[in-house]
């Protein structure tokens, strides 16, 4: 039996390649998140979320195709345990498509790119690198802090 090759997670550099981008580069006095910064983000969220559906349905399809019932015990509890890594990143995949069009929405509302908890501009670099971030570098430390707290 063959398993599957590990599929490549993507970097913010891939990402802007699919998306046909590069880094934003801001000019002098630009205000912040105006409609060119709005359309660099826009553009790279959609390429993930459509890149995201797409690996979500080869995967479905890839399990429709191989699946098998083997006779030998061992053989179908490999493909079983294949199928069920398998299953888990599509279904943490279609999570990241919620919170990539969650993001989307927040865009079009003109929320994209402010901290939900203090309001302060999250910064494009930040955007950059993880463009679904819905807090600012000083909150998402504050918050990572509490959750250690409470996992002890």
């Amino acid at each position: 039996m063959q398993l599957k090759p590990k599929q490549k997670i993507l970097s913010s550099l891939s990402l802007f390649s699919l998306a046909g981008v590069q880094p934003y580069i801001e000019k002098q006095g630009e205000p912040y998140m105006n409609q060119n910064q709005i359309n660099h983000f826009k553009k790279i969220l959609e390429t993930w979320r459509k890149q995201l559906k797409e690996e979500i349905h080869k995967t479905l399809s890839y399990m429709q195709d191989k699946a098998i019932n083997f006779p030998d015990p061992v053989d179908r509890a490999v493909q079983e345990e294949e199928f069920n890594l398998e299953l888990r990143n599509s279904d943490r995949e279609r999570k990241l498509i919620k919170k990539i069009e969650k993001t989307l929405k927040n865009l079009q509302e003109n929320h994209f790119g402010y901290c939900e908890s203090c309001g302060v501009e999250i910064g494009i670099r930040r955007l950059e690198a993880r463009p679904t971030a819905d807090l600012c570098i000083d909150c998402k430390t504050v918050a990572e802090m509490r959750a250690k707290q409470i996992a002890g």
